[in-house]
């Protein structure tokens, strides 16, 4: 359940440290029909992860779980995607760069076409605290979508197996990828050079 030892066999990553900051556009569907395009640069890849970093987040009001703030206007968010991987990661952190948490969006795996990402949201979210605490989001979303019928049977149990699946791995404290540890949004900054 590392997704940094999955190792993507398409052959589109360069295996180094990019420097010149290229930009993907993640095309993230959210079914039924809701599509949003996000705008981030490529901070790293290797061949198991890429991670990008958001632009500032521009929200009208700030996204909270049990009172705290997750993100907030201004909020930068590093991302982890990892091909063939049910499920992305992002470093949250409040506007002045405190980070607030990990999320796990549970999703279908990208389809990475060279700066175009295609990838479909399963309605299923974690939580984790700077303090470990790990948390299944949006039940309710999913059951609403299943009984909708937004997704077929095999997609929702593998939604949700691999939210099941990171809870396990967090509680085991093999959960997040030492990568997303390693990953900081002060070593993000200074690798494309804003720092």
């Amino acid at each position: 359940m590392e997704p940094c030892r999955v190792r993507w066999r398409h052959g589109h990553l360069r295996g180094s440290r990019v420097t010149s900051a290229p930009r993907v556009a993640i095309h993230y569907r959210r079914l039924p029909d809701r599509l949003r395009i996000y705008d981030q640069r490529v901070v790293h890849e290797e061949e198991d992860v890429i991670v990008t970093l958001s632009q500032p987040i521009e929200a009208d009001v700030a996204m909270h779980q049990d009172g705290a703030i997750m993100l907030e206007h201004g909020s930068l968010a590093l991302w982890f995607t990892f091909p063939d991987v049910w499920h992305d990661i992002g470093r949250f952190h409040r506007a002045d760069g405190t980070f607030t948490g990990l999320y796990a969006n549970i999703l279908t795996p990208p389809v990475i076409d060279g700066p175009i990402w295609h990838t479909t949201d399963l309605f299923l979210d974690v939580w984790q605290t700077p303090a470990g605490n790990t948390l299944l989001l949006d039940e309710d979303e999913f059951e609403e979508a299943k009984d909708q019928g937004l997704m077929d049977e095999p997609t929702a149990s593998r939604a949700w197996r691999e939210g099941q699946q990171i809870l396990a791995a967090a509680a085991e404290g093999e959960w997040p990828p030492r990568c997303v540890t390693e990953w900081t949004l002060e070593r993000a900054l200074e690798a494309l050079g804003d720092a």
